[in-house]
C-alpha cells in the first residue's frame, strides 16, 4: 500500500509599497500620525475615510510630492526619502497618476497630453509613440477622441483622457486621486469598470483615495481607513465591516443615505 504525501506551497508576497511610522505635519498641524502599511501586487488598495482625515496627503507623501517629518517609505524595497532626483525619477518612471481634476493641459489635443511622458521620459521614434498613444486610448475605450481638446469632452471622457495618459508608460503602480469625483453614477461605474479591467490586463497594483461607497464596493481589495490622522483599519472591506470600530460602522451606514 503506498504512501502518500501532499506538499503545500506557500508563496509570500514581498509588498510593492512598504510605509512604517509615517507623520507628516502642516505647521503645527498633524495630519498623519504613526502610519504603518504595506501596500502588495496585483491588488486594488483604497484609501478611505472621512472629508479631511489624511487621504490625499498620504497619497501625496507615498509620491514624495511632499516630504514627511520622519518615518519610511519603501518602493520594492527601496527606501525613497533618502533618493536624490536623478535616483527618484527611476522610481517615478514605475508609477502612474490619475489626478482628481484629470490635469489635461486645455491648449492642446488628446494625442498631445498623452504624448507628454512619452515624449520626455522615452526616445522611441514618432511612428512607435503613435501607436502607443492609440493603443492606451483603446484601452479606455476613447480612440474617437484622438485629436480633440479637452474641452470638447465630457467629464467622463476626460477622465478616462487622463488615465490613458497616466499609463502611457505602462506603470506598474497606478494612483488614483477621486477618480470619480464630479461624475453621475453611471460614469463613476463605468470608470470603475475600466479600473478594474486595467488592473486584470496590465497586471498593475492600484491605489485609490475615494469616499465614494460605490467604487469603494465595486473596486477595493484591501482598504486603508483614516480617521483624524490615524490609520484604524487596514484589510479587506468584509473584514472591516466586521470589525466593530464605530467610525468605519458610521461611515458605511451614514453613506447608503
Amino acid at each position: 500500500m503506498g504512501c502518500y504525501f501532499q506538499l503545500t506551497l506557500f508563496i509570500i508576497m514581498e509588498p510593492v509599497i512598504s510605509i512604517r511610522n509615517l507623520i507628516a505635519k502642516y505647521g503645527d498641524l498633524t495630519v498623519l500620525d504613526d502610519i504603518s502599511v504595506d501596500i502588495f501586487p496585483g491588488e486594488i488598495t483604497v484609501i478611505l475615510g472621512s472629508s479631511g482625515c489624511g487621504k490625499t496627503t498620504l497619497l501625496k507623501n507615498i509620491l514624495r510630492l511632499v516630504e514627511p517629518v520622519s518615518g519610511s517609505v519603501k518602493f520594492w524595497g527601496e527606501e525613497i526619502l533618502d533618493l536624490d532626483d536623478v535616483q527618484m525619477e527611476k522610481i517615478l518612471r514605475k508609477l502612474g497618476v490619475l489626478f482628481q481634476s484629470g490635469a489635461l493641459l486645455n491648449s492642446i489635443s488628446v494625442y498631445e497630453n498623452i504624448s507628454i511622458p512619452l515624449e520626455l521620459h522615452t526616445k522611441l521614434p514618432r511612428p512607435l509613440i503613435d501607436r502607443i498613444i492609440q493603443v492606451k486610448l483603446n484601452l479606455v475605450n476613447l480612440s474617437e477622441a484622438l485629436y480633440k481638446y479637452p474641452s470638447e469632452l465630457s467629464g467622463g471622457m476626460k477622465k478616462r483622457a487622463a488615465l490613458a495618459r497616466a499609463i502611457a508608460l505602462d506603470p506598474q503602480i497606478l494612483f488614483c486621486d477621486e477618480p470619480s469625483a464630479g461624475l453621475d453614477p453611471l460614469t463613476a461605474a463605468y470608470l470603475d469598470e475600466l479600473i478594474l479591467s486595467l488592473k486584470k490586463q496590465l497586471k498593475m497594483t492600484i491605489v485609490v483615495v475615494t469616499h465614494e461607497l460605490a467604487s469603494i464596493h465595486r473596486i477595493a481589495d484591501k482598504i486603508i481607513f483614516l480617521e483624524e490622522g490615524k490609520m484604524l483599519f487596514n484589510g479587506t472591506l468584509e473584514e472591516a465591516k466586521k470589525a466593530g470600530i464605530p467610525q468605519i460602522d458610521t461611515f458605511f451606514e451614514v453613506g447608503r443615505f
